[in-house]
């Protein structure tokens, strides 16, 4: 009789904790799922480009291109991120920029080098190839640099960043020597639309 009971007692035992659990499993499909940014990138499929560094690659309409290097710059409290890309082209044509930066939102930007007529970053406004780009941004930053960048470990830039219709920007950078001089750089950038870059991580990632 003792064992009988004893059978009864653990069949009991046992049909209470299913019960248990198949009303935990029931009360956390029920349970509204948290609210998240629908912009967040952090666990995309294409990867996050928050996280580029020297040794990954990244595809952007149909081309692949190498992080050669990469600039982390820092101004008061504000951080981003600019990537030298390079598609390695016999010609050196698929050498380009790629920033990262988050204000609030991420903004991710692919620049091309300027080759026109000379440009000025003291002028408000300047027109190229039929778009107007208007001053919006001037400062300078520190930053340290990674990889090959052409560039020395750290020191200061100063910037002017110029914004055009369609997602479309102009932007001016000269690294300073110690003596506060440097040459002025140009490049046209195009913002690139989320999800349209993969990222492909290196190997030692």
């Amino acid at each position: 009789m003792a064992y009988v009971l004893s059978f009864v007692v653990i069949g009991l035992m046992v049909a209470l904790i299913v019960l248990l659990l198949r009303r935990q499993r029931a009360a956390e499909e029920a349970r509204p799922a948290l609210p998240r940014d629908p912009f967040d990138q952090s666990d995309s499929a294409s990867g996050d480009p928050r996280k580029l560094r020297a040794g990954d690659m990244v595809e952007y309409l149909g081309e692949r291109m190498f992080v050669r290097g990469s600039v982390r710059l820092k101004e008061g409290g504000f951080t981003w991120d600019e990537h030298f890309l390079d598609a390695l082209n016999e010609d050196g044509s698929g050498r380009r920029w790629i920033s990262v930066e988050e204000d609030p939102d991420l903004e991710v930007m692919l620049w091309t080098p300027y080759e026109g007529p000379q440009l000025s970053p003291s002028e408000r406004t300047h027109t190229v190839d039929g778009i107007t780009y208007r001053r919006t941004e001037h400062g300078v930053a520190r930053y340290t640099s990674e990889g090959t960048t052409g560039l020395g470990g750290s020191g200061r830039v100063e910037y002017a960043d110029y914004e055009g219709p369609g997602n479309r920007g102009l932007a001016f950078e000269r690294y300073l020597a110690e003596d506060g001089s440097g040459t002025w750089e140009a490049s046209l950038g195009e913002r690139v639309p989320n999800g349209t870059l993969t990222v492909y991580p290196g190997s030692d990632a």
